[in-house]
Formats: C-alpha cells, sequence, structure tokens
C-alpha cells in the first residue's frame, strides 16, 4: 500500500478527489497525511475523513530552505519518505516553489499537478498564458518535481480544446475537471508499478 503525503495551500479538491478514491479499499494507496503552508479550507476536508494534518508557515523561519526542511520532517513523522519504501508526496495546489533541498530529498518521488500541456506554459498563469498565446488548446500534466519551475518529467496528460470567448475562469474549471481524475489515475499508477517514477526521471532529457 502506497503511503501519500499530500500538500496544499486553498480549497483542497484535488486532494477531496484522493480522499475519495482511497476510501475505497481496492484503491492502492492511502493518505497518511496533509500539510499546507497556511491555514487552508481544505485541510477541512482531510480532518472530515480522519487524516492528520500539519501547517507549516514559511514566515516562521529564516528562509526557505529551513521552511524546507521543516516541512520534511512534518511529512518524514508520518512515514513518508522514511524506510525502504519511500511513499508519494503529493503538491495538489500547494501554491509555493518547493525549497530545492526539500525536492532533492523527496523526488522523483514528488509529483504535481500543472493546468498546461508542459512543456508549454510554466509558471503561476498557466491558464491566462495559454490563452494569450492564442492556443487552441490545453489541458493538464501531472509531472515529477525537479528543482526546477514544472520542468521535471511528464507522466501524464490530457487536452482540453479551447472554446472561442472563453474567459480564464471558465477554461481553468474545465481544465479542473480533468485534472482530478488524472491525479488520482496517475497515483493508482505509481501504486500498482504500472509507472515508474524513478524510470521516468532517468529518461527525462
Amino acid at each position: 500500500m502506497l503511503k501519500l503525503a499530500v500538500l496544499i495551500s486553498g480549497g483542497g479538491s484535488n486532494l477531496q478527489a484522493l480522499l475519495d478514491a482511497a476510501a475505497d479499499p481496492e484503491f492502492p494507496a492511502r493518505i497518511v497525511c496533509v500539510g499546507s503552508d497556511t491555514d487552508a479550507p481544505g485541510l477541512a476536508h482531510a480532518e472530515a475523513a480522519g487524516v492528520p494534518t500539519f501547517v507549516v508557515r514559511p514566515r516562521d523561519y529564516d528562509d526557505r530552505e529551513e521552511w524546507g526542511q521543516m516541512l520534511s520532517a512534518a511529512i518524514q513523522e508520518h512515514g513518508v519518505g522514511t524506510g525502504p519504501e519511500p511513499g508519494l508526496v503529493v503538491s495538489a495546489g500547494l501554491m509555493r516553489i518547493l525549497p530545492a533541498g526539500f525536492v532533492r530529498e523527496f523526488s522523483p518521488h514528488l509529483i504535481n499537478t500543472h493546468p498546461a500541456l508542459l512543456p508549454l506554459h510554466p509558471g503561476a498563469h498557466a491558464v491566462r498564458d495559454a490563452l494569450a498565446a492564442g492556443a487552441t488548446e490545453t489541458g493538464v500534466t501531472v509531472h515529477v518535481i525537479d528543482e526546477g519551475v514544472d520542468t521535471g518529467p511528464v507522466l501524464r496528460q490530457a487536452r482540453v480544446e479551447i472554446r472561442a470567448g472563453e474567459t480564464e475562469e471558465e477554461l481553468h474549471e474545465r481544465i479542473k475537471q480533468l485534472e482530478r481524475p488524472l491525479l488520482v489515475q496517475t497515483v493508482r499508477d505509481i501504486a500498482l508499478g504500472e509507472l515508474d517514477l524513478a524510470e521516468a526521471a532517468r529518461a527525462a532529457p
């Protein structure tokens, strides 16, 4: 059974999708903790499901690396990143770039969702950037987090056609409808060994 640590910053819709999936005894992964960099409303989803939560605020530390060390320690307290089975850390709406030391500690067992077809439109404004570029399609990517900004190996993608006159908010909502099941399926594939993160990292250019 793959142990998951999920990191969020906001409402936790991706977290809820994972909680719903993990409620099925046949799902091959379980969420052992949910962490945040702020008092995120999405933590309530985890609490309602009986999953331990923690908050590690960057402002409480001298620099980003120290924050990353404390975040790592909180995750490892729940058995992710320790022992022979590393588990998986899922950035499911964490709106903060993870420090390099944290990434080195957990990657490639560290994944993220991004609302674009990477390598197109990395960064914080991917949906807006796709519209500004006049793209006819975009989508969502699940990828390994490396030390760059949305530059890690792509694991899974789903595409969505951009409709004429569509607003950023409308497009982003349609992307989210794809994002949740894609994340759940990717986690399932990792847990079942159908997707090898170490191999994906080695194969990356």
